[in-house]
């Protein structure tokens, strides 16, 4: 199985976000085969917008399923009724499906109105339940990654908590790996003895403080980066359990 895996789009009615979310998902139709799902970790829209979502429906088409969950950007409303097709309601966002076997179940970590996340214990009672369903194998997804990554930027607004998560993690071996977003750079982890994949952000990418330009105020853009190409992940779920991820630079675009 191999599984798309981008996040922060940040779609703003504007042509930047909308050009760089519309090659990703151009270079992912132009695969020689299709992968087997694709998994967007949040921050969809940059305003929570009905009409952001109903932009995001159409770029976001993919013969594939696609598996969203929410970032801090997104409204659980506007993000429920544009995206999911459900009824508008502000709880927490979680949901799951099986797909050849292999189980994704998607938490929402948004604290509504907050850069921070937070798995309420809502959402880790459902999470528990979902995953003693089956043994197959199971991904975690959720937009903020539960430990520091070494960007300043979002380390500040991880998600918290994250020791009631691991106790879930703790009794359920059948899942492969965490899937997050939030962080705006691809990075590869380990939280609770599982592996954390984190994807790049596709709008920009957040720089590491040894990089030049990490130390520039927001009134000079922060420490972001808006000329590098959008990036994706590619993760391989193999037959023993184990997970492969490949970074994938979208060629012919930049700023």
């Amino acid at each position: 199985m191999i599984i798309a895996h981008l996040s922060d789009l940040h779609l703003d009615d504007g042509p930047r976000a909308e050009d760089r979310a519309a090659a990703v998902m151009g270079y992912l139709r132009g695969l020689a085969k299709p992968v087997d799902a694709v998994v967007v970790t949040g921050d969809i829209a940059d305003h929570g917008t009905a009409a952001e979502y109903a932009r995001a429906a159409e770029l976001l088409k993919h013969p594939a399923p696609v598996l969203l969950c929410p970032g801090n950007h997104d409204v659980r409303a506007e993000f429920r009724a544009g995206l999911l097709g459900l009824p508008a309601a502000d709880g927490p966002i979680d949901h799951a499906r099986e797909v050849g076997g292999v189980l994704f179940a998607l938490c929402d970590s948004t604290i509504p109105g907050r850069g921070a996340g937070f798995l309420a214990d809502e959402t880790l009672d459902w999470l528990d339940g979902v995953l003693s369903g089956g043994d197959g194998p199971a991904f975690v997804a959720f937009h903020h990654p539960p430990v520091e990554v070494g960007v300043p930027l979002v380390d500040a607004i991880r998600q918290s908590g994250e020791e009631r998560l691991a106790a879930v993690l703790g009794r359920h071996s059948r899942v492969v790996a965490l899937l997050a977003g939030h962080v705006h750079t691809g990075a590869s982890t380990m939280f609770a003895g599982v592996p954390l994949r984190i994807a790049p952000g596709v709008v920009s990418g957040a720089l590491l403080p040894v990089e030049p330009g990490s130390d520039r105020g927001w009134d000079e853009g922060g420490p972001l980066e808006f000329d590098r190409p959008p990036s994706l992940l590619l993760h391989v779920l193999h037959d023993d359990g184990r997970v492969t991820t490949h970074h994938r630079t979208v060629p012919g675009l930049s700023g």
